[in-house]
């Protein structure tokens, strides 16, 4: 598959854009600015970046609580996201969402989502109403290792794959369900096996290497765009943070320094660099020259959320619960 000198760069520019995103968020979050839980994208930016490059605006995907790095690489406004994390009123869910709840139904982000494997059933829904509507608009559900256990991901492929719907379910294998190892609560290597008992089509891709996602997931979205069904990507990759800030990250708890050391030098942004340069595609100036430029949009937001106001106390319970005027 060829992809245009243009292309490359953008998907260069995304991941660097969540990677510089999240390592903001990891300093503030040691500062005591940011509240609630932070689980970062760090390492596994070449899954979002790659699957979403090749989505329309008009296409949804759903996330998890890991989920900066899927909403940015669909288009989410980074000031909007940081006053989101801040909890402020100006954020994306009014400061009531907070990491892990992010969502804007104008550009297909239907929700993050803090409950593990609570994303599947919502992207089949989304894909059914495509398909009942007669459009062509595909659905992307981001999902971990871990929820490929859950019952939500056995029900939702068997209902994708009966109805031929247009939805990819992109498995972002980290090899840890929390500190659990995925040898230690699955019995199979490869996740994407699953895909067989479904009867849809299902690959296995090296996550850390943004090409190979792009052109995997490429190949599945016309699929689903031609009527053809679903399909399972699994993709291998590791996140290079602790499970969520405050998570022993360096430590021998449940993983080693070394198996950390040899996973970064598999880091998916310097893979594409290196690639981008040897093939002259971009000068290592250049490169150097728009992560400077990343970097003050990234600190654009960061102002956008200190200066913006919290939500009153009175809209305490404003978008919230169904029902709420009766509560006044």
């Amino acid at each position: 598959m060829k992809i245009s000198k243009d292309k490359l760069i953008s998907i260069y520019s995304t991941m660097v854009k969540i990677r510089l995103f999240e390592e903001r968020v990891s300093d503030l979050y040691a500062k005591g600015l940011i509240p609630g839980l932070a689980h970062l994208y760090i390492g596994e930016e070449a899954i979002a970046t790659g699957v979403c490059s090749d989505l329309r605006e008009d296409d949804y995907i759903t996330s998890t609580h890991r989920g900066h790095g899927h909403v940015i690489a669909k288009g989410a406004d980074l000031k909007y996201m940081m006053a989101e994390l801040f909890g402020r009123k100006a954020g994306y869910c009014k400061g009531k969402g907070g990491s892990m709840h992010i969502a804007d139904m104008d550009i297909g982000i239907l929700g993050a989502n803090g409950i593990a494997g609570g994303g599947l059933p919502i992207a089949v829904g989304a894909a059914l109403s495509s398909k009942w509507r007669g459009t062509d608009q595909v659905t992307v559900c981001f999902f971990g290792d871990g929820a490929s256990n859950n019952g939500t991901f056995h029900e939702s492929l068997n209902l994708a794959s009966l109805h031929k719907l247009p939805v990819i379910f992109v498995c972002e294998n980290n090899l840890y369900g929390i500190s659990v190892s995925q040898q230690m609560h699955q019995p199979i290597k490869d996740i994407a096996i699953r895909a067989t008992s479904y009867d849809m089509h299902g690959d296995v891709v090296d996550g850390n290497d943004v090409i190979a996602v792009y052109e995997v997931a490429s190949r599945a979205i016309r699929r689903a765009r031609a009527g053809e069904g679903p399909t399972l990507i699994e993709c291998k990759t590791y996140r290079l943070r602790g499970h969520h800030e405050g998570d022993p990250n360096l430590g021998s708890r449940y993983r080693t320094k070394e198996e950390i050391e040899d996973w970064k030098k598999k880091d998916p942004i310097r893979r594409l660099a290196n690639r981008l340069i040897s093939e002259k595609i971009v000068t290592k100036k250049k490169l150097e020259t728009l992560r400077n430029q990343l970097l003050k949009v990234v600190e654009e937001a960061v102002d956008f959320a200190n200066g913006a106001e919290f939500p009153p106390i009175e809209e305490l319970y404003k978008d919230v619960y169904v029902g709420e005027d009766k509560k006044k």
